[in-house]
């Protein structure tokens, strides 16, 4: 009952520290020029969105950390090793989406870092990941529904795959305004409900404590990135949201669940991928354009329509994991 006081509390006060923090970024933002470059290949209703300000993902990772913080200096939370993972997650990989982001305002166009130095860091970065994994106990079997298989050090490129993948899937997702946000918000809530039910996960109150706190962050950000957007979350925000879902799926040893939970995610990288295939060996289109919400907008669907309709995949696919979850 204390977990669950402390983790609606947290929702509460992330969402009022993420609207005051979003109240004066905005504006900061719009004075630097810290703006968005809408590519042109994208359909032509979001070129009226050039300039809109980027990097707001900084709203809800600063609203969350700063909770977190005030939390620990209470000793209402311990840091483990295992929430440490998490925390370190979310920082670096923000701090990679930072990059991409500085760099793309700078030279303003959309070209950030180099594939291969992301992929490097993305590496460097599972490496830590996977060594204090191992120094927190944790074992490197995947439990199945049916079956549970241990991969020993192979476990280490799972970490790897997960992180790049979700990271970039909810990047990919990022295409509408307030559809990744929304998303990772009902994803969020349901890895911290999973938190609650994991007490022999190390660190299980202080994981859904940040669950919910972020959650908070995210749906105060969404008063200001929901359609239409005042702002995006930009790199740093959806690199950084993508990672740490993969991690908290890790470490609550639930690593299939992400695949229910983060299902839009994947059908918006799948399609983008098949449609490269596509066009690269076949020269046709599967899709009117890729990923899958912008084929919906040139089906003629407005962007609200297809934010709703996605999120309402997104959280019957997440009632979907709680059940797979309570059976398992």
């Amino acid at each position: 009952m204390i977990t669950l006081t402390k983790s609606i509390i947290c929702l509460m006060l992330g969402f009022i520290f993420s609207i005051i923090i979003g109240i004066f970024i905005i504006p900061f933002f719009k004075k630097c020029h810290i703006g968005q470059k809408v590519s042109k290949l994208i359909n032509a209703r979001h070129l009226k969105k050039e300039g809109t300000p980027t990097m707001g993902g900084i709203i809800f990772i600063s609203s969350t950390l700063f909770i977190m913080l005030i939390l620990f200096l209470n000793n209402n939370i311990s840091f483990s090793l295992n929430f440490l993972i998490i925390i370190l997650i979310f920082i670096l990989y923000a701090f990679l989406g930072f990059l991409d982001d500085y760099i793309k305002v700078r030279k303003q166009n959309n070209k950030g870092l180099s594939i291969i130095f992301k992929f490097l860091m993305q590496s460097l970065i599972a490496i830590l990941f996977f060594t204090f994994f191992l120094l927190s106990g944790n074992n490197t079997v995947v439990n199945f529904y049916f079956f549970t298989l241990d991969l020993k050090f192979l476990y280490g490129i799972l970490i790897l795959f997960m992180l790049v993948g979700s990271s970039n899937a909810v990047n990919i997702t990022d295409g509408l305004d307030g559809l990744a946000a929304g998303l990772c918000a009902i994803s969020f809530l349901s890895y911290g409900i999973i938190a609650w039910n994991s007490p022999y996960i190390i660190g299980n109150e202080e994981i859904a404590i940040f669950c919910f706190t972020l959650v908070g962050s995210l749906l105060g950000f969404l008063t200001f990135n929901f359609y239409p957007a005042k702002i995006f979350m930009g790199d740093l925000g959806s690199l950084s949201l993508g990672a740490t879902l993969a991690a908290i799926s890790i470490i609550l040893k639930s690593e299939i669940s992400l695949i229910i939970i983060g299902f839009v995610f994947i059908i918006e990288t799948l399609s983008s991928f098949i449609q490269i295939v596509s066009i690269r060996y076949f020269h046709k289109k599967i899709f009117l354009k890729s990923p899958l919400h912008h084929h919906f907008e040139m089906l003629s669907f407005n962007e609200s329509e297809i934010i709703k309709m996605f999120y309402c995949v997104g959280l019957i696919c997440s009632l979907i994991a709680l059940i797979y979850i309570s059976f398992h």
